[in-house]
């Protein structure tokens, strides 16, 4: 390939050449912003293209730095409006230093059509059907991938549209409309029932969502449209094959324990054949350990007739394209999730992306037809006073559930969480003083405090006042109970580990971050010592009595997930004397005891990140916020947090100005998920 000519370089950037490039790339990689792998994928193309221009460099550089931080592709236009926010780069002098080669310097005066003809004129580009490692679309906005993630991006809204239903009925299947009618009660005068609404929606299609925030009923309207639904098969002599699954070993065990109370409730003769185990994910489609592969995929689907995922929000792009892979072109799939929550771990927010407008309806005339049909309440004129009518076919297939019977009107959870949802902070500020029963603010302007030793032991103001337990809850009952018994199913023995388990799992401490004194590592270390101190733990080795860990990978040798918590306790042994064995809840309500030599990895889960507390609940929860800015800080990261408190919520503050700078600042994730899904031309994936 000729080589580059400087016509559309920056000086900056003219001086890039050779040894001075992978200079500046070691340096960004020293100061921590860019990773160890964003440098050796650009190492790995640039001997794939020794040609390539600077440009495309720095831009590979960027992309798999913001893949790391969750995005699918580059956004160069935005990245050419503020370079710096590409690496997550605090403001310039924000710590009294500058540091040179930054990207603003460097790209500072490179305009987008100059970039844009810098990468494309490399062989590591694809240009229409191709294999390259690199995909730039330069539409408007211009992104560049990687292409793996450009294929699961296009393959995943080849999926979903295909599953969209373009000639909708105006009315509902015959008999539906009466099934309802025992299911539901009818909906007063001006009002809408939602979860009818979506019973009826989901029911007649092959995709569907259900969002809505904590306590909106998510789970009791999946179990009343499986009652629907199956009802329907049974009468033809046709039982639907229900699959249902979860992110994590600890959500699925709540909807597990959710779906069989809610089953429970069913009329009579409307509970027949509804399973009430749920999986994770990963066992759902069969992992291959050590693999990315799944035993299900588009060769050898699953045998599922209708799939149920839960805590949909947790589902990366990666994850989405294997489900969807792997699911029988004829099944239904029905995703339920909050849309607000933290978006996935991993690259995505598939679940964000596809409700952007939930709130506003945005239903055809045939959606609105089949809701009149439903007894679901006069949609149509929501609709008209939301302003938001349309025929646009996502809109169709998701229904947002909007009444709380967790956080009623009159909970102070409840409307914290709203304000911080709206972004008002006026309403956060006043809602937090104004709640004493529910809510407490801690601001301590120091890591150790009596406050936080409060808070830590027995709950604080809240545990003083109102019972909301601390940690010594679990620990004062694991000094009065022990088992008798050595065998493990003995019946008394089984009891006191479930009421360990359960007095643990009533409060928790999270944070934003993993790392420093007010992250994860920090507070687990300062819990442990507080404990300790108080007599009521002896942490003098890695394994001791009380302490409680999370596994932080898959062990499919001992049937456990990432994300399973499990408490280390000392057990009698037949032949005399005591053994340590750590107890884990299992997803079925039983018990798994596995000896600490076994676990290999795991990390003490006094506290743990926003993050991995999705899918849980809590009586009592405290969300800790670092006193110093930090990109991960976000709405979503604070609303989830108090959300996952049932009764009490905590917010433990070191600087206020935290809390305004997350309020005001929203996840956004750079994919153009929804836009293929809306687009007429998909394009294709290739191989």
């Amino acid at each position: 390939m000729a080589e580059q000519p400087d016509l559309f370089a920056t000086p900056e950037l003219q001086t890039l050449h050779g040894d001075r490039l992978w200079q500046v790339l070691e340096q960004w990689q020293r100061q921590g912003w860019i990773r160890a792998l964003d440098l050796a994928l650009v190492r790995m193309l640039a001997q794939l293209d020794p040609a390539a221009a600077p440009e495309l460099l720095l831009a590979v550089a960027m992309t798999s730095h913001q893949l790391g931080r969750g995005h699918i592709c580059l956004d160069l236009e935005a990245t050419l409006a503020d370079p710096d926010a590409a690496l997550s780069l605090p403001p310039e002098g924000a710590f009294g230093e500058t540091l040179p080669d930054r990207p603003s310097e460097l790209l500072g005066g490179l305009s987008l059509p100059d970039w844009l003809d810098r990468i494309a004129s490399s062989a590591l580009v694809q240009k229409g059907a191709g294999a390259a490692p690199l995909v730039l679309e330069p539409g408007t906005p211009a992104r560049l991938y990687l292409r793996r993630q450009w294929r699961y991006e296009v393959a995943v809204a080849a999926a979903i549209r295909a599953r969209l239903n373009s000639d909708e009925a105006d009315s509902l299947p015959a008999g539906m409309s009466e099934r309802l009618d025992l299911l539901f009660d009818t909906p007063a005068d001006g009002e809408i029932d939602w979860q009818r609404l979506a019973c009826a929606l989901a029911g007649s299609s092959r995709f569907a969502i259900i969002t809505g925030g904590p306590g909106t009923g998510k789970t009791t309207t999946v179990v009343r449209l499986l009652a629907l639904l199956q009802s329907q098969a049974l009468d033809r002599d046709a039982p639907l094959r229900i699959r249902l699954a979860a992110p994590t070993g600890k959500a699925a065990a709540r909807l597990t324990e959710s779906i069989g109370r809610a089953v429970s409730q069913l009329p009579v003769g409307m509970a027949r054949q509804i399973p009430t185990e749920v999986s994770t994910l990963h066992r759902l489609l069969g992992s291959r350990p050590d693999t990315r592969h799944f035993r299900h995929h588009a060769d050898n689907p699953l045998h599922a007739d209708l799939v149920v995922i839960d805590e949909a929000s947790m589902i990366d792009l990666e994850m989405m394209h294997a489900l969807l892979a792997a699911l029988p072109v004829r099944a239904q799939l029905i995703l339920l999730g909050d849309k607000d929550q933290l978006a996935s771990v991993e690259a995505g927010a598939v679940l964000g992306d596809l409700c952007l407008d939930a709130e506003w309806g945005g239903y055809s005339a045939a959606t609105l037809g089949r809701s009149a049909g439903a007894g679901a309440g006069d949609l149509a004129q929501w609709q008209a006073v939301a302003g938001r009518a349309g025929d646009q076919p996502l809109a169709q297939h998701i229904v947002m559930l909007r009444h709380s019977h967790r956080f009623g009107e009159h909970s102070g959870i409840g409307r914290l969480a709203r304000g911080v949802n709206n972004g008002d902070l006026k309403t956060v500020e006043r809602t937090l003083g104004g709640f004493p029963e529910q809510l407490e603010l801690l601001e301590p302007r120091a890591e150790q405090t009596p406050a936080l030793r409060a808070l830590m032991l027995s709950g604080g103001r809240l545990g003083r006042e109102q019972g909301a337990p601390g940690y010594s809850g679990y620990l004062q009952l694991l000094r009065t109970e022990r088992p008798a018994s050595a065998d493990y199913a003995d019946v008394a023995r089984q009891e006191w580990a479930h009421r360990l388990l359960a007095s643990f799992a009533r409060f928790r401490v999270l944070c934003a971050l993993r790392k420093g004194p007010w992250g994860v590592e920090g507070m687990n270390q300062r819990i442990e010592q507080v404990l300790a101190d108080a007599g009521l733990l002896q942490p003098d080795q890695l394994w001791y009595e009380g302490r409680p860990v999370m596994l932080t990978r898959n062990d499919y040798s001992l049937g456990l997930m990432n994300g399973d918590i499990g408490l280390c306790l000392k057990v009698p042994r037949s032949e005399g004397g005591e053994v340590l064995r750590v107890v884990f809840p299992l997803a079925d309500g039983s018990l798994k005891w596995v000896l600490p030599s076994r676990l290999q990895s795991t990390e003490t889960v006094f506290a743990m990140t926003v993050h991995k507390s999705q899918g849980s609940e809590f009586a009592h929860t405290a969300l800790v916020l670092p006193p110093g800015p930090n990109p991960v800080l976000t709405r979503e990261l604070v609303y989830t947090g108090i959300t996952r408190a049932s009764d009490w919520f905590t917010l433990v503050l070191p600087a206020r100005a935290r809390l305004h700078e997350a309020i005001a600042t929203r996840v956004h994730r750079a994919s153009a998920l929804r836009t293929r899904i809306l687009a007429a031309d998909l394009g294709s994936a290739q191989q």
